[in-house]
Formats: structure tokens, C-alpha cells, sequence
């Protein structure tokens, strides 16, 4: 392999071999990934077996449902708090005028 004499280059050379060493890295990578994915279909076709059948994903894409609400601004019907996260502003106000938690529930 040739070596560079880069401590004899300007900063403007250098940054032009860095871009150029870039580019060669991204199309190696890129036919690497290319011939190993041929190389998997390959394999995968020869045995029968689907990607999925050797790693299944379970669970994935399947986020945390709605929850339910638990309670209601009795001011305005439409804004209410299932009792995860922040209180809302409604009922942090409600609580410090001495209003009990319980006089929200739905």
C-alpha cells in the first residue's frame, strides 16, 4: 500500500483526500453490503427459511395503546387526564384552591 505524505500537504489537499477517502469508503461499503446480501438470499432461498423465521420481530411496531381517561375538568368536558404524566394545568389549579383528587373522576 503507498503511503501518503500527508504531513507535506497543504489543509486544502488534505481536505480533498479526505472527501476522495469518503467516497471510497461509502462504494467499498456499498458493494460489500451488496455481495453479502446476495450471498443471505442465497442461503435463505436454499433453505426454504424467511428472514423473518430466523429473527423474528416480536413486539415491534406495536406502541403503548391509549389509555383511558380517569379524569375530567368539569369546566370543560372536553379536557381530560388518564392519570399518566403531568398533571394539567386545570387540575393543578383545581388542587391548590383545596379540591380533592377524587371530585375529578370520571
Amino acid at each position: 500500500m503507498a503511503r501518503v505524505p500527508v504531513e507535506k500537504m497543504s489543509l486544502k489537499q488534505i481536505m480533498a483526500l479526505e472527501a476522495q477517502i469518503a467516497d471510497a469508503k461509502a462504494k467499498a461499503e456499498g458493494e460489500v453490503k451488496v455481495e453479502l446480501k446476495a450471498k443471505i438470499d442465497a442461503l435463505l432461498a436454499a433453505s426454504g427459511f424467511t428472514i423473518a423465521d430466523l429473527y423474528p420481530m416480536a413486539g415491534r411496531g406495536k406502541g403503548r395503546g391509549k389509555s383511558a381517561a380517569k379524569y375530567r375538568n368539569p369546566d370543560d368536558p372536553s379536557q381530560t387526564w388518564t392519570g399518566r404524566g403531568r398533571k394539567p394545568n386545570w387540575l393543578v389549579a383545581r388542587l391548590k384552591k383545596g379540591q380533592k383528587m377524587e371530585s375529578f373522576a370520571i
